[in-house]
Order: C-alpha cells, then structure tokens, then sequence
C-alpha cells in the first residue's frame, strides 16, 4: 500500500529529510540505468555510438523535461488539496489531470516522431552520427504514453507524501533495463536501437507499479463526475502545469544551442561532453529530490496555511542541500576520473582524449555544485506554494545565461568555454529564485486558523 505522509505536522527538517531520501535513492537507479545505457553502448557499440546517445540527449530531456514539468505542476494543486484535507477536489483534479495529460500526450508524440529529423538538423549533428540519434529517439518517443503515465502516477503519490513507491518502481525499472541492455546490445547486438527499447520496457514496467500504489487509494479514485470536463479546475491545473513545463523547455533548449556548440568540436569531444553529461545526472540526483521534496513540503503547508512553517522547513532543507553538494563534490574530484573511463573504449589515444575532455567539464561542475542544490531548493519551494511563474523565469535567466556563455566564452577561451556555460546558468537561475522567494514570503505572515 503506499505509504502517504502528512507534511504539516512534526519536525520539517526531519520529514523533507525522510521523504527525501527515497526519492534520493530511486533517481540514484535511475540515473544507474541511464549511465549502463551509455556503458554498454559506448563499450558494446563503439565511441560514434556513445556520441550518438549525447547528440541526441537535450532533445530527449526537452520532451522529458516537459512530461515531468506538467505533471510536476498538477502535483501542486493535489499537495495543495491534500493538505487542505478537501477529498472531493483532489479527485476532480485527479480527474481532470488525466483528461489533459491524455491530449498533452498525443500531442507530443505526433510532433516528436513527426519533427525528429529536422530537430537533429537543426541541431547541426554531425553526419556520422545523426543516423543513430534518430534510431535512439525514434524508440524513445515511441515510449511517450508510458512516460507520461508514470510521471503522472508518481506524481499524484509524491503530493500525498509518498516518496516510496516511486523508489520502488526506480529500482524495479533499473534492473529490468541493466538485463535487457546486456541481452539486446551484448548478445542480441541491436546496437543503440537495443539500449532505447530496453529503457523503454523498464519505464513501463516503473508506471506498472505507480499504478498498482494508486489503485489501492480507494478515496483517491475519481467517479464518473470527475473525469467531466471542469473548466475552473482545468484552467488551475494549466495554470500550474504550463510554467513549469515550459521552463523545463527553455533550459532545455539552451542544453540543445550548447550541444550544437559542441557537435563542432568533433565527435571525440562530443563523446568526453557526453560522458559527464551521464554522470551529471547522478550529481543532480539528491538536488532533483530535495526539489520535490520541497514541492510537496510547500504544496501541503500552503494549503493548511502554515506559512511559518514553510520558512523553517526552507532553512533547514538549505543546509541539507549545501551540506550534501559538498560531500558530492569532494567525492567526483577525487575519483571522477575513474567512474568517467567506465563509459568510454577505444584505443589508448582515442580514450584519452575523451577523458581529458570529461574529466576538465566534470571539474568546473563540482566546485560550482552548491548552487545547482540551492537552485532546485528554491524552485522547489517557490511551486510547491503555488507560484509557478517565478521559477518559470528564473528558467528563462538560466536559459540567458547558459546560451550567452555557450556562445561567447568559446571566442575567447577556445573549446574549454563551453564547460562554464552550465555552472553560469546555475548562478543566473539563483540570481532570480533567491531575492523571488524573499518577496513572495513577506506575503504571507497571517496563518490559518489551525481549523481550516
């Protein structure tokens, strides 16, 4: 049964704490599963592979980023309903989520397999590689409605304060996909096509067991009445949902003016940058948790007007968060090098070329690391209170600052510009979240009566 929490009574260091560390521990597998992609791919396939997977990896995160950024916008209005203790409106926003997930859905499949090619043209990859970008995304986009089913599951169990479930399907899915990567690249020899169909088998067997979690919250289920279009509720979903989504968007469309950047470097640059990129999913990992945390945290107190409570669970979530990137940081500057030659084969040269590369990008990211946490943080706070719009432009100043240094610092500081642009846009990101945050809580000094 899922294990659902209530975030506005006891401790707030204690329970973002404790919910937190599921969610640590499910993005952990899942960016395992992600890395042995690139693993098998890169020793199985070859190194053109292994750029292939990074060529086509800011276009996959950018249809990603917008499933989650939806869903992860409806997740507020449920924390919100849930902590509020208002049942009947929490299942016409379960409802009515579904109605709109089902058209979002459609919608991104189409232009997804529809667009694919000219996206990679755009995007300038390189022509020996572009053939199995497609033959990976082409699979991967494919796999949309299971994405966007899961994402939604886990999303309606992470605003309930449920944390494990989505650890449970994590781990499940990065299982199932370490075997079937090793049966389709290494003993089949599918190639990338065999590491994209793994992924997407392991994703549906994770909404699998969201599902199964949800079934069993008998109050949750929606009734017939539900699923009628709710105009009002609908618009506060969208309301949510579209900054968030679209600010996953603009961070990801700058990802794709760096990728095209480095797609001019060569394809054994291209396949250095992609091998940190692997690994920077694994240094995101607990930053990722703390900001979801922090959303259900928000989202859960805001509706029981704990305003107070709020700000000492922010405190305390902070110095977590620092205290964590340090540790994180310390730990990829002393052995990074290592971890980063598991992605990569080839010949003695060749390898070490690729891990010069990956090694002077992983470097400039881990001492800059404190305020990827930070960012997470308070973007996480600022939704999970249900303002939207001001994470949404902080994505727009990272997405400023990332295209901007992508662009110039390479003039000045040939290839290894490139390496400042992501920890620049962290820095812009926070320039705008932290000062947002300090405003937007003056607003609210008066609670609730302890009744409501």
């Amino acid at each position: 049964m899922a294990k659902i929490k209530n975030m506005t009574e006891g401790s707030p260091g204690k329970l973002i704490f404790l919910f937190a560390i599921p969610l640590m521990i499910g993005n952990i597998f899942q960016q395992l599963y992600i890395m042995v992609d690139t693993m098998v791919v890169g020793q199985g396939v070859g190194v053109k592979a292994l750029a292939s997977l990074g060529a086509a990896d800011w276009l996959n995160w950018m249809f990603l980023g917008m499933m989650t950024g939806i869903t992860q916008g409806f997740s507020i209005l449920f924390a919100q309903f849930y902590g509020a203790g208002d049942k009947i409106s929490l299942k016409k926003a379960v409802g009515n989520s579904l109605l709109l997930s089902v058209g979002f859905g459609a919608v991104l499949l189409l232009v997804g397999e529809g667009g694919l090619r000219l996206f990679l043209q755009i995007l300038d990859t390189p022509a020996d590689i572009i053939g199995g970008s497609e033959t990976y995304l082409r699979v991967a986009f494919a796999g949309i409605p299971v994405i966007l089913g899961y994402n939604l599951l886990a999303a309606m169990l992470r605003a309930l304060g449920d944390g494990r479930t989505p650890l449970y399907a994590m781990v499940a899915a990065a299982l199932v996909n370490v075997v079937l990567d090793l049966l389709f690249v290494m003993v089949f020899h599918w190639g990338i096509a065999g590491a994209a169909f793994a992924t997407v088998i392991a994703q549906c067997i994770s909404m699998l067991i969201c599902l199964r979690a949800v079934l069993k919250l008998k109050w949750l289920h929606p009734g017939r009445e539900d699923f009628e279009p709710d105009l009002p509720m609908m618009r506060r979903l969208v309301v949510l949902g579209i900054p968030v989504m679209f600010q996953n968007c603009v961070i990801a469309v700058g990802g794709m003016v760096v990728q095209n950047v480095v797609n001019g470097f060569g394809f054994i640059f291209v396949a250095g940058f992609t091998a940190t990129n692997k690994l920077y999913g694994l240094l995101e990992t607990a930053a990722i948790s703390f900001g979801f945390s922090m959303t259900t945290f928000g989202g859960q107190n805001m509706g029981a007007g704990l305003y107070e409570r709020i700000r000492r669970g922010t405190r305390a979530a902070a110095v977590m968060a620092v205290v964590t990137s340090v540790v994180i940081s310390a730990a990829m500057l002393l052995f990074g090098k290592p971890i980063l030659g598991l992605f990569v084969s080839g010949d003695a040269g060749q390898k070490a070329e690729v891990l010069a590369v990956a090694y002077k990008y992983l470097a400039v990211m881990s001492v800059t690391l404190a305020a990827l946490y930070l960012l997470h943080l308070m973007r996480g706070v600022l939704q999970g209170i249900g303002n939207a719009v001001l994470p949404m432009a902080a994505g727009i100043m990272e997405f400023v600052m990332r295209v901007c240094a992508a662009l110039l610092l390479p003039r000045f500081m040939g290839s290894d510009g490139i390496f400042y642009a992501e920890s620049l846009a962290w820095f812009g990101a926070l320039a705008v979240l932290i000062p947002a945050y300090i405003i937007v809580m003056k607003k609210y000094r008066i609670e609730k009566p302890a009744a409501a």
